[in-house]
């Protein structure tokens, strides 16, 4: 089971009047990147939010919002009495002593700077398990989603690595023929070098062995299966994070296959070489996407 890197989950709650929206998007990211947006309310429980956040979505660059509206508004406002009071008091005071009615009295305190504030207070604590809750619910419907891109994700990278396991079955019987063309050519380079007939069986079989040995790959194609045959295992592992172990594995895989090409010396199995990258590319794009 394979999760995508990319996701949305959304999630709502009422906690003592107050609705709670929260959305959270996730990109691709090498590490846990969290770009968060707090009203002043759940300033405090920022810290436990990046450590929830963190329990669930594992990996990526994530980008959290969340607000809390009260009775439709999605900014409470208070009044600051105390400074409300101490303008009275000065605008009384001048008043008394210019002669001057205090009509709109009101109105000119309530214009005043910081009279009237948003509300500041912190969430008490049994409010804040409630709306972890809800931010709970948000992560794990982005993991859902998740879940959901990384299936098709899943059926490409398998079809990948089954491509180059074919491709490599078609290089097996091209083998032999390829140690046929090296006997040939090396007989043809002694008899023209021992002039003629007189080329002598022990060197050519020395030569014989020399190159086949220098091109032999069979230590490259055992590990190519082995990498292969782990790459799957690792998928049908239950744990969701694995895009780094996925991609370690395919780097393996790339490193047989461009030693297997750099022996190979044989036109049509290095064409199936080049087909075996193309197919090892897509999967390295594809495994930038998984978590």
């Amino acid at each position: 089971m394979l999760y995508s890197m990319t996701g949305f989950g959304r999630a709502e709650g009422i906690v003592n009047g107050r609705q709670i929206v929260v959305e959270i998007k996730s990109l691709n990211g090498k590490q846990f990147e969290l770009n968060i947006k707090l009203p002043p309310i759940l300033r405090n429980y920022e810290l436990d939010i990046r450590n929830l956040l963190n329990g669930i979505l594992m990996r990526g660059s994530i980008d959290f919002n969340i607000a809390v509206r009260m009775e439709g508004a999605s900014k409470p406002m208070m009044i600051n009495t105390g400074l409300a009071m101490y303008y009275y008091r000065g605008m009384k005071q001048i008043s008394e002593q210019l002669g001057i009615p205090e009509d709109n009295v009101l109105s000119t305190l309530m214009r005043m700077p910081e009279i009237v504030v948003p509300e500041q207070d912190v969430l008490p604590e049994e409010e804040w398990q409630e709306v972890r809750q809800v931010i709970a619910e948000a992560g794990q419907s982005l993991m859902e989603h998740r879940k959901n891109e990384g299936a098709a994700l899943s059926l490409d990278l398998s079809e990948r690595i089954r491509n180059i396991e074919e491709l490599l079955q078609r290089i097996l019987p091209l083998e032999g023929q390829r140690t046929d063309r090296i006997r040939q050519r090396v007989n043809n380079s002694l008899k023209e070098g021992a002039g003629g007939e007189h080329a002598d069986a022990n060197r050519f079989e020395q030569e014989l062995i020399y190159y086949i040995e220098r091109m032999d790959f069979s230590e490259e194609k055992t590990r190519l299966k082995q990498h292969c045959s782990y790459f799957h295992s690792i998928m049908e592992k239950a744990e969701a994070s694995k895009g780094k172990k996925l991609g370690f594995i395919l780097q393996e895989i790339g490193r047989e296959i461009n030693t297997l090409g750099a022996k190979a010396n044989d036109a049509d199995i290095q064409q199936l070489v080049i087909e075996m990258k193309d197919e090892l590319e897509k999967a390295k794009e594809q495994v930038l996407n998984i978590l």
